[in-house]
């Protein structure tokens, strides 16, 4: 991208008038977005944006510039922008070291190099396969999206890192009727993956499982209200972890005093067969790199471990504050921003207990298939998270669907009441949105079955 003479001397300029830290980041990114909508493409765009972004650290604040012109000149007069927050004097000797990654991701279909025609076909196949699931769908949206992100970090401290990104997200979106209601049905795929990804999850299987949601749904009851058992089936998707804790252990949050986990490090917060893990090494994931975008590697990282609390999310400001290290959570949508702690892929980790066991021990209750969206106030913990498929539980017999539900409770309160942990694990995907930027994450927890928790419903 920049020759390494260059970037000692951006950094060098950057840390004149002083500071803890100069860092430079550079983002080379191109994609590829298709739309498939009322029966017709709509939308075929690739586009590439490439920049770079300086940041200095002096006393613990951050002044952070970019641009989008990548030259000596450039940069240099950017850095002279960005020092001026500071106001002592500096002279560092800078010396970089490029660092190995400890783990790899081998793209075998590089989406750069697959034709977009191909990408088109596997859009209309869903497209196809939604619409001609059942006389009732009235509406299917399909999107693609692609990208490839090469970036290049250096600092002060003498690091250099450089990672190779690709990721795709294919989502199905459709709309049935009976002329009586409407309901919708949704389901994704994706990761840091290649074109590989149809071979291991078509896209007509995508539209099958979206379209089936959406006449479950159609068909069914109104959904019960009142305390009762659930049980959240591993392919739920994670949206309780990543809502219900994971924002509340980040480190600025908790530093903050923003988080109900806030000095609770080292405490029991969660019931002794709850381990929650943040980990950005595992492959073909949507929230895995080499490096995160500071130039740590990438790790696995405990946060909560047989229900105590371990660890905590940071990035290196957050880390610099608590006197820690960072845990390789430091993220930024593009070079336009400045990094922050964020999560990666995290989850429940797996327990010992046979997922259908778990059902069978719950004589009248509900199990949730998907979880929906959802809001979550993370200074207490409260949340309300949307059902989007669920089912009675009857017996231990899972019965009829319901539409129409919500959970609502306490995120430590769940945590602590979870009894039973299925031996399964089920990810999903998401864009995990904090301070204004986007961030690709995944999220997973196995079965689970919480004694008693408020379920919103219709049924009067």
């Amino acid at each position: 991208m920049i020759e390494q003479p260059i970037i000692k001397k951006v950094l060098k300029e950057t840390l004149i008038n002083g500071g803890e830290l100069a860092e430079l980041f550079i983002e080379d990114a191109s994609s590829t977005n298709i739309v498939c909508e009322d029966n017709k493409i709509e939308q075929v765009i690739s586009g590439r944006d490439a920049g770079a972004g300086i940041r200095l650290i002096y006393e613990q604040r951050t002044a952070y510039g970019y641009t989008n012109d990548i030259n000596e000149k450039s940069l240099i007069n950017l850095a002279r922008v960005v020092r001026s927050a500071a106001n002592g004097n500096g002279d560092t000797a800078i010396d970089l070291t490029v660092k190995k990654p400890l783990v790899d991701f081998p793209i075998l279909k590089p989406t750069d190099k697959t034709p977009t025609d191909r990408k088109i076909k596997k859009v209309k196949i869903a497209n196809e396969t939604g619409r001609n699931f059942d006389g009732r769908i009235r509406q299917v949206k399909v999107m693609y999206q692609d990208g490839r992100r090469n970036i290049l970090v250096a600092n002060s401290n003498g690091e250099q890192a450089e990672d190779d990104r690709t990721g795709i997200v294919f989502v199905v979106h459709v709309i049935a009727s009976d002329g009586k209601g409407i309901q919708t049905g949704y389901e994704s795929a994706g990761g840091f993956i290649g074109f590989e990804l149809f071979d291991e999850e078509p896209s007509d299987k995508i539209a099958r499982t979206a379209a089936s949601r959406a006449i479950v749904i159609l068909e069914a009851e109104k959904a019960p209200a009142g305390e009762m058992t659930v049980v959240l089936s591993s392919e739920a998707g994670g949206t309780m972890i990543h809502e219900a804790i994971g924002h509340g252990l980040e480190g600025d949050f908790i530093q903050q005093g923003l988080s109900v986990y806030s000095k609770r490090l080292g405490e029991k917060i969660a019931s002794p067969f709850i381990t929650v893990v943040d980990d950005s090494t595992l492959p073909n994931k949507r929230g895995s790199y080499r490096f995160d975008d500071e130039g740590t590697p990438s790790q696995r990282t405990v946060l909560v471990e047989d229900g105590i609390l371990k660890q905590f999310m940071y990035d290196r400001l957050s880390a610099m504050k608590s006197g820690k290290y960072s845990t390789g959570n430091g993220r930024r949508m593009s070079y336009k921003y400045r990094p922050i702690p964020r999560m990666t892929n995290t989850f429940i980790a797996s327990g010992k207990m046979n997922p259908a066991e778990i059902t069978e021990s719950v004589k009248k209750g509900l199990f949730v298939k998907k979880m929906g969206g959802g809001e979550v106030n993370i200074v207490n913990g409260d949340f309300v998270f949307e059902v989007s498929e669920g089912y009675l539980i009857e017996n231990g017999k899972i019965k009829q669907p319901i539409k129409g539900a919500t959970l609502t409770g306490n995120g430590p309160e769940v945590l602590r009441q979870i009894d039973m942990v299925g031996s399964d694990l089920g990810f999903g995907i998401g864009t995990c949105g904090k301070d204004g930027q986007g961030a690709p994450v995944s999220d997973a927890q196995p079965t689970l079955r919480i004694p008693k928790i408020v379920v919103g419903g219709t049924k009067i």
